[in-house]
């Protein structure tokens, strides 16, 4: 029976995971434990610890962290809390292997307490670039602490071997966030509009709005850009969604619920959709816009155009249905006139997705349960080939 320990701390990589953590749960040869923490356990976020649960893990171990503070420091700090009870949960699960997804701050702090107990990580999402945020640089990290890599494209999966990962370790799964999007039975509009008490008509928006951790301009600003061109649409309904818990996050909640009283009726604030509720929420709308990486990963295999806002993910491989425009409003309006458009919308339903497998959950089941425990214990700096 090998022991996995699944770590999470937000809804989105929770959105992510949860397929794979069911499938690993099912085989009868892996124990799952889920490791919960960050947002997860925090009210203003939704408490999304619940929607764990609701997947059939009951037993879930949370890992508390104070509050960021919406603040470096704050972040440092609850990295910290986060790194020391990660490290006690992961004695008391002693698992044999740990996933990891991403990007985030806490899955740093989890990756080194893992690290530290000498617990393989399997990595899924590495190799892949996002230039305007901190997470980029976390990303990297994580993945030379891991021993095995799940990559969402061929050319991410040749990135990690060129960081001296050895290629068998490496595998092209494809992106599970589009496995997940292509599979899952999703909720009518009828169901979906009932179910957050908001009409998505033609025309309708998705947004999310995550601070740039590593763009030097004001944050505060470039979100009310973004919500001034909004205003430019008045005939097209709003549905926005809190953004993750960086620092900064703070200024853009205050700032779009404040846009949301002020536009009753037209605009509908929602701290976390879900899984279910996100994913049915991608095929209702007419455009996603904002800076999620979900905007340019999974969004492409519906068909809907997206409005990829700033410099937060940029260097990312990205579909012709993905429209990239600065952070001005002029630029943001101009955008999502096109994705509007007959000719925005006609590309996007005709457009690939370069993170699409039809394999992706089987792939990444079988490798995380069935590779051999003693190729992930020790690991060798894999040197490229000379030319």
């Amino acid at each position: 029976m090998r022991k996995i320990a699944i770590a999470t701390g937000t809804r989105a990589d929770w959105g992510l995971l949860s397929g794979i953590a069911v499938a690993l749960r099912e085989r009868g040869d892996c124990q799952v434990t889920v490791l919960a923490t960050n947002m997860h356990l925090q009210k203003r976020y939704g408490m999304t610890v619940n929607e764990i649960k609701d997947n059939g893990f009951t037993d879930v171990i949370c890992v508390p962290m104070p509050d960021t503070g919406d603040t470096p420091v704050g972040t440092a700090d609850a990295m910290a809390a986060c790194l020391s009870g990660m490290a006690h949960a992961l004695q008391q699960v002693a698992p044999d292997v740990i996933v990891i997804l991403g990007d985030r701050f806490e899955m740093l702090a989890t990756a080194t307490a893992a690290l530290m107990l000498r617990i393989p990580i399997v990595h899924i999402a590495g190799g892949e670039i996002s230039e305007g945020a901190i997470d980029d640089s976390i990303r990297h990290a994580i993945t030379k602490m891991s021993a095995l890599h799940l990559t969402s494209t061929e050319p991410y999966r040749q990135r990690v071997i060129a960081m001296g990962e050895a290629p068998e370790r490496v595998v092209n799964t494809g992106s599970i966030g589009v496995y997940n999007l292509m599979h899952e039975p999703l909720m009518t509009r009828e169901q979906l509009e009932r179910s957050i008490d908001f009409a998505l008509p033609e025309g309708s928006m998705l947004v999310t709005y995550h601070p740039a951790t590593l763009d030097t301009g004001d944050t505060a600003e470039k979100c009310r850009n973004l919500l001034a061109a909004l205003d430019r649409f008045p005939d097209s309904n709003v549905l926005i969604t809190y953004p993750n818990n960086d620092a900064q996050g703070r200024v853009i909640i205050d700032l779009i619920e404040d846009y949301a009283l002020r536009n009753p009726g037209r605009v509908r604030v929602i701290p976390s959709l879900g899984k279910l509720r996100y994913l049915s929420a991608l095929r209702c709308v007419s455009a996603v816009v904002g800076n999620s990486s979900s905007g340019i990963i999974e969004v492409p295999s519906i068909g809907t155009p997206t409005v990829d806002i700033g410099i937060r993910q940029k260097g990312r491989l990205s579909s012709d249905s993905v429209i990239h425009c600065g952070d001005s409003a002029d630029e943001i309006a101009a955008a999502i006139r096109f994705a509007l458009s007959d000719e925005g919308q006609s590309m996007a339903r005709n457009a690939s997705n370069p993170y699409a497998r039809p394999d992706t959950l089987q792939l990444s089941v079988k490798a995380i349960a069935e590779t051999p425990l003693e190729r992930l214990r020790t690991k060798t700096f894999y040197d490229l080939p000379h030319a």
